[in-house]
């Protein structure tokens, strides 16, 4: 381990963009991200860029894909490009294998509309439970909204249930356009990104030796823009993105931003499943008495929970693996929730889900991002994030608030007897759970969750 200083001059090292606090807005709902979206479809004149891991053949997901092709009827001179995963996108839900997944929706909205909207498949590994396209961000104009969430009935409460996330709207020319030519860079030029809105779409094994280039291409590849340094009244903007588990640049960033804090850190993840690492470096924030703050999805704000009165599927046993995980955590750092220092916090809301992620370091450095903080984004899946430099705590006030809105529906644990333990499951988990224990493929899942 190199100094405290050391950590604090590689984060201040890091090339920036200069953007005025003012121009950084945060909204506090799942409906207003989904009045965000069309908002800014609507109001577009040149570019609108979306990537994110789906988007999904519901009633939201129709009314997102039509905005679009009716901004394009509007202004034909519109470039409109939206990237997901290659393999997401061509399955049906968990369950409806005889569903051919939301390309089937992108055929048809192309057979019927016409080519107006350019709709991809980034196959980031040759099979999804390998690696996903998990790279977040929609780009309208010169404007980036920026969410961990994809674009679904749940994610934008099209209906009664909603996945609370984090919502930024940034507006700022250079990142967007570094963010574009990122997409047109990595994605658009490679041979292993397909159309998925084609009749045709050629099967990953006929993509084999295209995607094996493709994965070379992302373990180098990153935003490219000129570093500004900040003026007094700005804050500096990183876009980041890695992939892979050697030489990612955004597992070391968010490495380096641990053991830069001070005083206190916020994490934000929906899935307890920490890499060895964080935890290593949390442990370590604790011992030099800075306080530590969890925030996490509640067992039963994870979208695979299933109440305990119905049918046991094997799936829905992962909210319970989860919750073994933190169980395992709180006790070994019992002592420093005693002393106030960890504060671990689950959130749940009548039913609602969970998927907010990102770092909060002593309200100087905030990481936003798409990255669950699990081996899996750790080490397979193609991430991205936007970190925040905010050395004079200019947007303190609304970071702040952000904060505040979450954590009002959080309930503080205290003890390990806050968390219910494997005898407390029901039966089904318990037998599931004890199965994969003693066949020790609970460490695979560790690896791949």
């Amino acid at each position: 381990m190199k100094s405290l200083e050391f950590y604090q001059s590689t984060i201040t090292n890091l090339k920036q963009l200069p953007m005025s606090a003012g121009h950084i807005d945060v909204l506090f709902s799942a409906r207003d991200f989904k009045a965000k979206i069309l908002d800014l479809i609507a109001s577009s004149s040149k570019r609108i860029y979306l990537s994110a891991l789906y988007l999904q053949d519901d009633d939201a997901g129709k009314e997102v894909l039509n905005a679009l092709y009716q901004a394009r009827v509007n202004n034909p001179g519109l470039v409109i490009k939206v990237f997901v995963d290659f393999h997401r996108a061509q399955r049906g839900l968990i369950g409806q294998k005889e569903h051919g997944g939301n390309a089937d929706l992108y055929k048809d909205m192309r057979k019927r509309l016409g080519d107006k909207v350019t709709i991809l498949g980034v196959p980031v590994k040759g099979k999804e439970v390998l690696g996903v396209l998990h790279l977040k961000g929609f780009i309208f104009d010169d404007n980036v909204l920026y969410s961990g969430a994809s674009i679904n009935d749940i994610y934008l409460h099209q209906a009664e249930k909603y996945r609370c996330d984090r919502y930024h709207v940034l507006y700022n020319p250079a990142l967007a356009d570094s963010m574009v030519a990122y997409l047109e860079d990595y994605f658009v030029s490679q041979n292993a990104v397909t159309r998925l809105d084609e009749e045709s779409i050629p099967s990953s094994k006929a993509l084999k030796q295209d995607i094996r280039q493709f994965k070379q291409t992302l373990r180098s590849a990153q935003y490219h823009y000129i570093n500004t340094t900040p003026e007094s009244n700005e804050v500096g903007i990183t876009p980041i993105s890695g992939f892979g588990r050697h030489g990612n640049k955004l597992n070391q960033t968010i490495t380096n931003l641990l053991r830069a804090v001070e005083s206190e850190v916020t994490i934000f993840t929906p899935y307890f499943n920490l890499p060895l690492s964080i935890s290593k470096d949390i442990k370590r924030l604790l011992k030099r008495n800075v306080k530590v703050t969890l925030v996490i999805g509640d067992k039963t704000a994870n979208d695979f929970f299933i109440p305990p009165e119905e049918p046991f599927k094997v799936i829905s046993a992962l909210p319970y693996i989860y919750e073994t995980y933190l169980h395992k955590f709180v006790k070994t750092c019992q002592p420093y929730i005693d002393k106030g220092l960890l504060n671990v916090r689950l959130w749940t809301d009548e039913g609602n889900s969970f998927h907010l992620k990102g770092l909060c370091c002593d309200y100087k450095y905030h990481l936003l991002t798409g990255n669950n903080l699990n081996p899996r984004a750790w080490g397979l899946d193609l991430e991205n994030g936007i970190l925040i430099h905010d050395t004079k705590q200019l947007l303190k006030d609304t970071l702040q608030a952000e904060q505040e809105h979450v954590l009002k529906n959080t309930r503080r644990i205290k003890h390990l007897s806050d968390l219910e333990s494997m005898s407390d499951y029901p039966a089904p988990v318990q037998k599931f759970m004890r199965r994969i224990k003693t066949t020790r493929l609970d460490m695979l899942l560790k690896r791949i969750l």
